[in-house]
């Protein structure tokens, strides 16, 4: 785990969805390798922080003038690295020691969870382990 410290923009990121959306947000960052800002909801906040059709997301955009995506939090690591790689569907995931091996069959999936040079592989990594201890993660 990372220890993360906010700027005022940051902060800011925080109040303005948490007040269009009316949903506990837990973390904010922005993945420069996506080039996004992630917003990390308290379990359950999901549909709320969406909104009916989406619209909070289309509005969170257009305020911010960037993409973002919305990523529900879970005390489960399994279930949060499922959370981060959505719309994706990882056909199995295990963890021995730290290290977290995703066996996916499509070849189309096991291409955009690993990226050019694995630099997807490595920016999931990073970002997970803003909140758990991992060495590292594997895709077979």
């Amino acid at each position: 785990m990372t220890k993360i410290i906010y700027d005022q923009q940051t902060i800011q990121q925080f109040s303005l969805f948490e007040t269009i959306t009316h949903a506990k947000c837990k973390d904010c960052f922005f993945d420069e390798v996506q080039n996004r800002l992630v917003f990390i909801v308290d379990g359950g906040h999901l549909w709320k922080a969406l909104g009916k059709k989406s619209e909070n997301v289309k509005k969170l955009e257009d305020k911010f003038g960037k993409k973002i995506k919305i990523v529900e939090y879970s005390n489960n690591l399994l279930t949060f690295i499922k959370n981060m790689v959505q719309p994706l569907r990882i056909n199995k995931l295990e963890e021995e020691e730290g290290i977290i091996t995703i066996t996916e069959e499509n070849m189309q999936t096991k291409g955009l969870l690993i990226g050019r040079n694995a630099k997807n592989l490595r920016n999931l990594e990073t970002n997970i382990r803003r909140f758990f201890d991992i060495k590292e993660i594997k895709v077979v």
